[in-house]
């Protein structure tokens, strides 16, 4: 934790010296740590935590206790609410000043759902909502932690800073109080006092240590601040899932409509106008026929060549839609195809006992053949090598080549698009590919056993 402390070295873009915000300390962290703005900063967390947690604590038992209370009336259920609406306000004040004091970042919980206006429907929303029972949950847990962890901070941090500072003010004791210095030990017959030069350095010393711990100390106790409030106060698991798939469909929903349009723009371009071209020339052949056979012949030819390649382009397309041969024999066979259409030597090796699911297959195959497309395309490289294995419940793929690198998943790119095609299934792609090469895309799919095909 200390490294959390230090500043990095850089340099100033082009300049050549060492920015401004970057500079390198002459003291080790744990030195500066007392007199980080940091450590003040979370000292203060502390400090304030305590008056919030009392009044809050105070709120919240209350309300809730009326409510309860008056549950036999009509009047509890609006009292009820109002205290839950009212942990709700203290949530979103713990998140700012977590924010601000301890810079962590929470996302607000789920807003209240409400199927019509209105105030019966806003408390029968606040009521349901779990984020309200969270909220009210941390305003009962809170307070008991932020009494101990008040006692805790200003106690080791008052100990040490007055040890340390010993030595500037032990003279109070002789001057005004009647007595040579700190009592360490007293009885009737006996007492020890902190008053010769080595006993006072030796407090001094004492001091340093506990100013030194007082900051580390401070933050294991925030660190339960930290998890209170990112637990409690902010969106729940399920709310979070909740808005990553709906995000995931969105981009299920883009994909496939990006990928009907591929396929409506090919067969328009491809094959619908040259079977159009054909239906003409066989037209004209068909007039030809009688008074000029020999043309008619030679029509034909043509048409002929053209079924050819309408077969051809067709072929491709459905290659491109899902390969026949990956239904039939599976990724290896499948992968196996698409390197030997590479345009440099491709050594390909799947370890798998079985087979996964078909739409996790075919997955793999289209990331796989997109990677290898950038190979031919980008790379510039005379080898690449696919790699593909089960690692428990995931499927990795991995395809290296020994190309000019640079490639990179946040400028927009072809990669960026897969990233998110893995990332609607729960898969991951990581690319290390500096400059000058080599690059290495690994992907990681979910393992989803082989259904009926």
């Amino acid at each position: 934790m200390a490294t959390e402390y230090g500043q990095g070295y850089g340099l100033d873009s082009g300049s050549g010296f060492p920015a401004s915000t970057e500079r390198r300390h002459r003291l080790p962290a744990a030195l500066r740590a007392p007199v980080e703005g940091r450590t003040w900063r979370e000292l203060a967390h502390v400090l304030l935590s305590l008056p919030i947690s009392i009044l809050l604590f105070t709120y919240a038992v209350t309300m809730v206790s009326l409510g309860v209370g008056l549950l036999v009336t009509f009047l509890g259920i609006p009292v009820l609410a109002a205290a839950l609406a009212g942990c709700r306000g203290f949530g979103a004040l713990e998140r700012m000043r977590a924010r601000g004091l301890l810079g962590l970042e929470v996302a607000e919980p789920e807003p209240l759902r409400m199927k019509k206006p209105g105030v019966m429907a806003w408390m029968g929303a606040v009521l349901k909502s779990g984020a309200s029972w969270r909220a009210l949950l941390y305003a009962v847990l809170h307070l008991p932690w932020a009494v101990f962890s008040f006692v805790v901070s200003v106690n080791v941090w008052a100990l040490g800073w007055g040890l340390l500072t010993y030595p500037l003010w032990f003279w109070v004791f002789p001057m005004y109080a009647g007595q040579d210095g700190v009592q360490l030990y007293g009885d009737e017959t006996h007492r020890v006092y902190l008053d010769n030069p080595f006993e006072i350095t030796v407090t001094a010393l004492v001091g340093l240590l506990f100013t030194i711990a007082t900051p580390w100390i401070v933050r294991a106790l925030t660190m339960v601040d930290r998890l209170l409030v990112h637990g409690l106060l902010g969106p729940s698991r399920l709310a979070s899932r909740v808005v990553e798939l709906e995000s995931d469909r969105g981009v299920v929903v883009d994909t496939a409509a990006a990928d009907l349009r591929r396929i409506e723009r090919d067969l328009h371009d491809g094959a619908q106008a040259r079977l159009v071209a054909l239906a003409m020339d066989l037209g004209l052949a068909k007039e030809k026929l009688q008074e000029d056979p020999e043309a008619a012949v030679r029509m034909v030819d043509e048409a002929h060549g053209e079924v050819k390649t309408a077969l051809q382009e067709l072929r491709d397309l459905a290659r491109g839609i899902h390969p026949a041969v990956l239904t039939d024999r599976g990724l290896d066979a499948a992968l196996s195809a698409v390197a030997s259409r590479c345009t440099v030597p491709v050594q390909v090796e799947v370890d798998l006992a079985e087979r996964p699911a078909p739409a996790i297959e075919g997955i793999a195959y289209f990331t796989v053949s997109e990677l290898l497309q950038n190979v031919s395309k980008h790379a510039r490289a005379t080898w690449a090598g696919v790699e593909v294995w089960r690692t428990e419940n995931r499927l990795m793929l991995q395809v290296v080549d020994n190309g000019v690198g640079g490639a990179d998943t946040s400028q927009g790119s072809g990669l960026a698009g897969l990233a998110e095609r893995l990332d609607a299934v729960d898969g991951i792609l990581v690319v290390d590919s500096p400059a000058g090469g080599p690059t290495r895309v690994t992907a990681e799919l979910p393992w989803r056993g082989e259904h009926v095909r």
